[in-house]
C-alpha cells in the first residue's frame, strides 16, 4: 500500500496504430479469392484429438495455430477428480489456492491470480460471485459430464475478451452417446485427512447420469450429483460442543453441494442445436468458536448458545447453442446464455443442548444476474489457404452486494455491460507457415473503448519441428468490488473507485515441439518461453493519512517471464509426462524508487505416469507436482505511517497422488482406489502475504487437510 497522487494523468488508451489491426482483418478478406467447394460440418460429438478453443472450426491439436493443452477424460478418471480444483492441482503453471474458512478454491495461472484468466464451459464464461468467468470457485465445477478440458496460455483477448491476459480454461461437455440408453450410477467415498465415518466425517459423493438417443438426431441426458463434505475436525469438537475454550466448530467448514444438469441436442446434416441447463446448490455451515455458556448459579446448570450462520449459494445456467453452415455460404456458431447466481445467509442463535435454532434472520448476501451471447461467422471463402472470422460478444451483468458481505456500508446494485466485436483471419502463406492476425473492440458505458489485438503464427521447421508464437494484448476490467465497495465507520474507511481505468496486459508466447518415434517409444517434448506485462494494475492503496483512508487505484505494474520444458511419453504399456518451469516475477508498486521492481524467481515441476497390465486391464497411476519456494514484496506500515516494502518468502511444497483403476464385468464396472496428498501437506510457512485492512499478515498458508484415501465405484449399463 502507498500514498499516491490521484490526479495522475492517464495514458491515451487507443491509437490509430491499434485501429489499423481491425482494418487489416477486414481488408484481408476483401482481397481473398473464393472457392466453389464448401467444407462439411463437423459432427457435434468431437473426438479427443479435436479441439475447439480459439478455433474457427474444430480441428486436430497439431493443426491448431495455438498451443492447446488437453486434459482427456482418461486423465480425469485416473485422478478420480470430482471438481476442477481436484484436477488442476497437478498442472504446471497453475496453483490452486483453497480457503478453509469459506470453502472456496481459486487459482493463479503463470503467477497471475484468477482475475486474469477465464473459466469457460463450452466457450461460455461461467457466472460467479465476482462476475463472468473470472475468480470462479473451482470446487463448484464438478466433472461428471466433462469430455475434456482445453487450456490455452497467453493473451486470448481477441477470442474471449477482457480478463484473458494469462489465458483460458475451456471445459468441453459430452454431447452424445453411441447407445440407445445409458445409465451410469457412481459412488465415491473419501477420508478427510484421517477422518472418516458414514455419519459426520469424510467426503461422500454420489451421482447418476442417464443418457438416451430418442432418435438418430435427438440426444438427451440428465445428471444429478451430490458432494457432501463433512469438514475437517482436527482438534475441534464440532457444533454440539458447549464449552467456551475456542474448540467448538471445525478446522475446515462442512459444505454440501447438489448439482442438477440436463441437455437436449438435435443434429442434422447442416446444423446442430443444443440446450443445456444447470442448477447448482451449495450450503456452507459456519460455526462460531465463541460459546456463551449462560451458567445459572441457582440451578447450577448451563444453557450454552452460539451465534452461527448458514451460507446458501444457488446458480442457474441456461445455454442455447446453434452451429452449422448457412446455404453453403458461411459457417455460423451462436450461443445465448442466461445465468443467475445468488448467495444468501441465515444467521441464528444455536441452542446447543436442545439442538434448536432461535433468533433466526435471513438476508441476501450478494447476487449476480447475467445475459451473455457470442456469435461468429467464418468459412465465407472456403479456401484452404485463407479463412476469416467475424464475431460479437455481448454481456449484461447486474450485481448486488449487501453490507453483510463485508465491503459495503449500504446495499449496492449496479450494472456492468459490455458490447464487443472482433475479427480475425487465418492465412496459410505456404505449406510451412500460417499466421492469424486479429482484433477486438470492447465498448462499455463505464469505460473508454478498449482494444485487444493479437498476431499468432505457426511454422513447420525441418525434421517435423513445430514452432508457434502468440503476441497480443488484453485488458482486465475493474470488478464490482473495486468499483463500488464502500465500508466506512469509526475504524475503517475503504472505498471503491468508479473512475478506475481497465488494466492493460500484453504478452508474447513462443513454443517449439516435435514428436519422436522409435519402435514402441513415442516422445513429444515441448519448450515454451513467455513474457507478460500488465500496467495500470489496480491495488488497494492508502490515499489519505489523516484520517486513514484506502481506495482502489491504478497504481502498479507487473512483469513476468519464464520457460517451461515438458514432454509426453508412451512406451508399450507405460504412458505419462514430465515438466519443469522456471519463472521470474517483478511488480512495481508505485513511481517511488524501491526494490519491488526486482525479479523474484520460482520453480515448478510435475510428473505423471500410468502403467497398464494388459492381462487384467489394471492401471496404476501416480501424479507428482512440486511448487517451489516463492517470494513477494509486501507492504509494512511503520509507526509514523510510512509504508515500506519487505521481501517475503513462502516455502515450497509438493502434491503426490496415486490410484489403481480396475474394470470388471466386461468393463462395465470400474473400481478406482487411491490416495491424495500422500506427503500429508496441510500448510506452509509464509511471510509473503500482506495483511488486509482488517487484520495482520498470516504466518502460515493453509493448503490442504492432509493425506486422504478414496474408493470410487462406477457402473455403465448400456442398452
Amino acid at each position: 500500500m502507498s500514498i499516491i497522487n490521484l490526479n495522475k494523468n492517464k495514458e491515451i488508451e487507443q491509437t490509430i496504430y491499434f485501429k489499423t489491426a481491425v482494418f487489416f482483418c477486414f481488408s484481408a478478406s476483401v482481397f481473398a479469392q473464393t472457392s466453389p467447394k464448401a467444407d462439411s460440418i463437423t459432427s457435434p460429438v468431437i473426438m479427443d484429438d479435436l479441439i475447439i478453443t480459439g478455433q474457427f472450426n474444430p480441428q486436430a491439436v497439431n493443426k491448431s495455430i495455438y498451443d492447446v493443452q488437453v486434459i482427456t477424460r482418461e486423465m480425469i478418471d485416473r485422478q478420480a477428480g470430482n471438481n476442477l480444483a481436484d484436477l488442476l492441482n497437478q498442472n504446471l503453471n497453475i496453483v490452486i489456492i483453497p480457503n478453509a474458512s469459506t470453502g472456496k478454491s481459486t487459482g493463479n495461472m503463470l503467477g497471475l491470480d484468477a482475475q486474469y484468466f477465464k473459466i469457460l464451459v463450452d466457450n461460455i464464461p461461467l457466472i460467479n460471485e465476482e462476475g463472468l468467468g473470472s475468480n470462479v470457485d473451482l470446487t463448484q465445477i464438478n466433472l461428471d459430464d466433462i469430455q475434456r478440458i482445453e487450456i490455452v496460455e497467453g493473451s486470448m483477448g481477441v477470442e474471449y475478451g477482457s480478463n484473458a491476459i494469462a489465458g483460458v480454461i475451456n471445459i468441453i461437455t459430452k454431447k452424445g452417446s453411441t447407445y440407445k440408453w445409458s445409465f451410469t450410477p457412481m459412488i465415491q467415498e473419501e477420508t478427510v485427512g484421517s477422518e472418516y465415518n458414514l455419519k459426520d466425517k469424510g467426503r461422500h459423493i454420489k451421482s447418476l447420469k442417464i443418457e438416451h438417443n430418442l432418435t438418430d438426431r435427438i440426444y438427451v441426458n440428465a445428471i444429478y450429483t451430490r458432494n457432501n463434505f463433512k469438514g475437517l475436525w482436527s482438534d475441534k469438537k464440532g457444533e454440539n460442543y458447549g464449552i467456551n475454550d475456542g474448540l467448538r466448530g471445525y478446522e475446515w467448514l462442512p459444505k454440501e453441494q447438489n448439482t442438477v444438469k440436463a441437455m437436449i441436442r438435435y443434429k442434422s446434416d447442416n446444423y446442430n442445436l443444443f440446450y443445456k441447463f444447470e442448477g447448482f446448490f451449495e450450503q456452507v455451515d459456519r460455526y462460531n468458536n465463541t460459546v456463551l455458556e449462560n451458567y445459572n448459579p441457582i440451578t447450577q446448570t448451563s444453557n450454552p448458545t452460539a451465534k452461527d450462520a448458514v451460507f446458501n449459494s444457488k446458480r442457474y445456467v441456461h445455454h442455447i447453442n446453434a452451429f452449422g453452415r448457412f446455404n453453403d455460404l458461411f459457417n455460423y456458431d451462436v450461443s445465448f446464455s442466461l445465468q443467475d447466481q445468488k448467495k444468501s445467509v441465515e444467521d441464528y442463535v444455536y441452542l446447543i443442548k436442545q439442538d434448536a435454532k432461535t433468533d433466526v434472520s435471513k438476508y441476501d448476501f450478494q447476487s449476480r444476474k447475467g445475459f451473455y451471447s457470442r456469435g461468429s461467422i467464418s468459412n465465407f471463402l472456403v479456401k484452404k489457404s485463407f479463412d476469416f472470422q467475424l464475431g460479437y460478444e455481448l454481456s449484461s451483468l447486474k450485481g448486488f452486494a449487501s453490507p453483510y458481505s463485508g465491503d459495503y456500508k449500504t446495499p449496492v446494485s449496479r450494472n456492468l455491460d459490455n458490447y464487443d466485436f472482433y475479427a480475425s483471419s487465418e492465412i496459410t502463406l505456404s505449406d510451412k507457415l500460417s499466421v492469424r492476425p486479429g482484433a477486438r473492440i470492447m465498448i462499455s458505458p463505464l469505460f473508454s473503448n478498449q482494444l485487444a489485438w493479437s498476431f499468432s503464427a505457426k511454422y513447420n521447421l525441418p525434421k517435423n519441428y513445430e514452432l508457434r508464437a502468440i503476441y497480443g494484448n488484453s485488458p482486465r476490467l475493474p470488478n464490482f468490488d473495486e468499483l463500488y465497495s464502500y465500508f466506512v465507520d469509526s475504524n475503517h474507511d475503504i472505498q471503491g473507485n468508479e473512475k478506475l481505468s481497465p488494466e492493460k496486459g500484453q504478452s508474447v508466447f513462443l513454443s517449439v515441439k516435435r514428436q519422436f518415434e522409435h519402435q514402441k517409444l513415442t516422445l513429444l517434448p515441448k519448450l515454451t518461453l513467455w513474457y507478460m506485462d500488465v500496467s495500470d494494475r489496480i491495488d488497494l492503496a492508502v490515499v489519505n493519512q489523516s484520517p486513514l483512508r484506502y481506495s482502489y487505484v491504478n497504481v502498479s505494474s507487473y512483469q513476468s517471464f519464464g520457460s517451461t520444458l515438458q514432454s509426453k511419453i508412451k512406451y508399450k504399456n507405460l504412458s505419462g509426462g514430465a515438466g519443469v518451469t522456471f519463472s521470474g516475477v517483478a511488480q512495481q508498486i508505485d513511481d517511488r524508487p524501491s526494490d519491488t521492481h526486482h525479479f523474484l524467481y520460482a520453480i515448478q515441476a510435475n510428473l505423471n505416469a500410468a502403467y497398464t497390465l494388459h492381462k487384467t486391464q489394471t492401471t496404476l497411476s501416480l501424479f507428482l507436482k512440486y511448487n517451489g519456494q516463492t517470494y513477494q514484496y509486501v507492504a509494512k506500515q511503520e509507526n509514523f505511517g510510512d509504508v515500506v516494502y519487505e521481501k517475503g518468502k513462502q516455502n515450497g511444497y509438493a502434491w503426490f497422488d496415486a490410484s489403481i483403476h480396475q474394470p470388471f464385468l466386461n468393463k462395465n464396472l470400474h473400481v478406482t482406489l487411491g490416495a491424495r496428498n500422500l506427503f500429508d501437506v496441510t500448510s506452509v510457512r509464509t511471510s509473503a502475504i500482506e495483511g488486509g485492512t482488517h487484520n495482520g499478515p498470516a504466518s502460515n498458508l493453509t493448503l490442504g487437510y492432509g493425506r486422504s484415501y478414496f474408493l470410487k465405484l462406477l457402473y455403465n449399463l448400456n442398452i
